[in-house]
């Protein structure tokens, strides 16, 4: 039999292991898996190991692929093909994989499993955007000493809009602006008068005369502000991922709480212009959040991510608005945008680059240009544990703030270290929880933000 050449030979399947396996995100990805040829799950990690095998089953695993392992022989022991399903991230050490997905959310356990693969020599595609808050410059410089891959995850909005950023920069674009929408679209009704977010439904009338900008743009958007208070329309998840960015791309919060305009896709490039332009931006390079407004019959911007660049030659981008294109109306200012983020189906061109290429999402190491931190929405006494806890990751009595690092106190504590310490002294309302005000802070989530620290 004639020998089969290597050069045509098929490449190596890519192995995953995943934490955090039995979550929203995780059932994307593993939805996915089997459409992709070459993609494989090699370790499920969770702590609810009958909930992953149950997920596995209803997407169409093979109940004899997936073997539940309680101890490092049985992990090293399995057959080559098969699903490892654990519960104890520190078996990672002792699995056969290629690359980590961390998707916990949980800034230590996530912390402890990316280490544990960096340690290894596995790649890590990072989707636990509060891990990479605190601990992203740490494991990125870790895995750089290691020479293995550290980035966020394509099919998220943080590696979404990174790589958006990129494109734009490669072409030479100035960029003024980067960001993306809220998760949840303000739905407004003309016939009823109300808006819908999800499932909260508010009457808003006044709406119906503010579907224009108008002349003055900053005092429409407060109109607007105004109509829609009645409905919670930011999230720490929010604060987190435009941090993860800033880290990435080095652009910067423009105010701490973030703009957060009630704005129409064919809007945006009106709104993100400078203040001395007619638009809300005191300065360039800003990252911020948006809350899309729109009719029940107009598409969502389902939590895409988006670019306000000056437009340089007018007659180029005249053409450019004649098809459609969103320039303002100065003609000064265009938005490119990409409206869809697809969580794991698209994150296995993370895991393909990682292992293929070894190729993160920008070839930029990270720096801390932004700080996640936290004020206290009312006085927080001594002993108050500040949970973590709900969809978006929110922190019980503090309110999330995005830092420019270069404005930051020294002190300051990272909202993701802070949450599930305890207060050991009094935080006035209004403050920003400091380092010192932590009497429990996770040792090693202390010890990669000191690292980070060590960057400015």
């Amino acid at each position: 039999m004639q020998a089969t050449d290597a050069t045509t030979a098929p490449p190596p399947p890519v192995r995953y292991a995943l934490t955090g396996a039995r979550g929203g995100f995780a059932r994307t990805l593993l939805a996915q898996t089997p459409r992709m040829e070459r993609l494989r799950p090699s370790v499920l990690c969770d702590l609810d190991t009958e909930g992953t095998i149950a997920l596995c089953a209803e997407l169409g695993y093979p109940a004899d692929a997936l073997t539940v392992c309680s101890s490092a022989d049985e992990v090293a022991a399995l057959a080559d093909g098969r699903i490892a399903v654990i519960a104890d991230a520190r078996l990672l050490e002792h699995a056969d994989y290629d690359v980590l997905v961390e998707a916990t959310g949980s800034p230590e356990a996530g912390t402890r499993a990316a280490r544990t693969a960096i340690a290894a020599g596995r790649h890590v595609v990072m989707v636990s955007k509060e891990v990479d808050s605190v601990s992203g410059i740490a494991l990125a410089d870790l895995a750089r000493e290691r020479g293995v891959v550290y980035t966020p995850g394509i099919g998220d909005q943080p590696a979404n809009l990174i790589e958006w950023y990129e494109r734009t920069r490669l072409l030479g674009l100035d960029v003024v602006a980067i960001g993306k929408s809220g998760e949840y679209d303000l739905v407004f009704d003309p016939a009823t008068g109300r808006v819908r977010q999800l499932d909260q439904e508010i009457d808003a009338p006044d709406l119906a005369d503010l579907l224009t900008l108008g002349e003055d743009v900053p005092a429409t958007l407060a109109a607007r502000a105004r109509a829609v208070a009645g409905l919670s329309r930011s999230a720490a998840a929010d604060y987190c991922e435009m941090g993860v960015v800033a880290n990435h791309t080095g652009l910067v919060p423009d105010t701490e709480e973030l703009h957060y305009p009630v704005a129409r896709v064919a809007e945006l490039a009106d709104v993100y212009s400078l203040a001395e332009d007619g638009g809300i931006l005191s300065r360039s390079g800003a990252v911020d959040v948006f809350s899309v407004l729109r009719l029940p019959e107009e598409a969502s911007f389902a939590g895409g991510v988006f670019a306000v660049v000056r437009t340089g030659d007018p007659v180029s981008w005249a053409l450019l608005a004649q098809k459609g294109h969103v320039v303002s109306r100065s003609g000064r200012y265009a938005c490119l945008y990409l409206p869809y983020h697809l969580m794991g189906v698209e994150t296995p061109l993370s895991l393909l680059d990682a292992v293929d290429r070894r190729r993160a999402v920008t070839p930029r190491h990270p720096a801390p240009h932004a700080v996640l931190a936290g004020r206290a929405r009312r006085d927080l006494p001594a002993g108050t544990r500040l949970d973590m806890g709900g969809h978006h990751h929110d922190v019980q009595g503090v309110a999330p703030v995005l830092l420019d690092a270069a404005d930051a106190p020294d002190d300051v504590a990272p909202l993701y270290l802070a949450a599930h310490a305890a207060l050991g002294r009094d935080v006035a309302a209004g403050a920003l929880v400091r380092l010192d005000d932590l009497a429990d802070a996770s040792a090693p989530l202390l010890d990669a933000w000191r690292h980070a620290r060590t960057h400015l």
